[in-house]
């Protein structure tokens, strides 16, 4: 008799029904994160399935970032935490490289698409102290890229903090995770960014962006943030010339 995959995906759409109910168990509680959840007996009785099924939908709940595993404390709704959606975006960056690179383009418009469609908003918002602080950030830059040295961490500083007038957690979170994924997919596809020649460049960017802000001129900053992600384009663009 021929072996069908049926039971294989019967499982796999059960262990997903399961999560779903948690996660319906969750919401309909009304638990908020850093909250306990119920015990595993509890579950168990309360969903209807064994303790050894319901660890497999708690790993993956948990792997998502929506449960969190105290050992000697039991189980908590997790806090905000995208670190499986950095991971996952960071791989299919990472692998899209091999092959002519579009998921990378794809997040590269992502990123361009948050940053430039948002840029006036935050400057609507902003106020003195927090153009202060990106001013600092700016001269940060400029003095690392005069004696020729990296400025990764001001580069993402100034990203953060030009969004941060919009008071948006989920946003800046979303905002870092891009960043991050922009990041690896840069040093993956090889991109020279420690001579001083780029490193000067890269800096005047921010400066001219700093300017835009300063004048409240939200169309200059939004075209500059847009055109902020050119040279990766030309470099993922190269790849798939390579590799057409």
């Amino acid at each position: 008799m021929t072996i069908t995959r049926t039971p294989r995906l019967d499982a796999h759409a059960r262990l997903r029904a399961l999560t779903a109910d948690i996660t319906d168990l969750i919401l309909d509680r009304g638990l908020l994160p850093g909250d306990a959840m119920p015990t595993e007996q509890e579950l168990s009785a309360e969903l209807g399935v064994g303790r050894n099924t319901l660890r497999e939908a708690i790993k993956v709940l948990q792997a998502l970032g929506v449960v969190e595993i105290r050992h000697g404390f039991g189980m908590f709704v997790a806090e905000e935490n995208l670190l499986a959606l950095s991971d996952s975006l960071t791989f299919r960056g990472q692998m899209s490289l091999r092959h002519k690179g579009h998921e990378a383009n794809e997040l590269v418009d992502v990123r361009q698409a948050l940053e430039a469609g948002l840029v006036g908003s935050a400057i609507s918002a902003i106020t003195p102290e927090q153009l202060a602080k990106l001013e600092a950030t700016v001269v940060t830059m400029e003095s690392l890229a005069a004696d020729g040295q990296n400025f990764v961490d001001a580069d993402k500083d100034f990203h953060r903090l030009l969004f941060e007038p919009l008071n948006n957690q989920l946003l800046s979170n979303l905002l870092g995770v891009f960043w991050d994924v922009y990041r690896t997919i840069h040093q993956g596809i090889g991109v020279r960014d420690s001579t001083r020649a780029h490193l000067a460049e890269t800096a005047h960017s921010h400066r001219e962006l700093l300017n835009a802000v300063k004048a409240g001129d939200k169309a200059l900053a939004s075209e500059l943030l847009s055109r902020h992600f050119d040279g990766i384009r030309e470099q993922l663009a190269a790849i798939n010339t390579v590799k057409a």
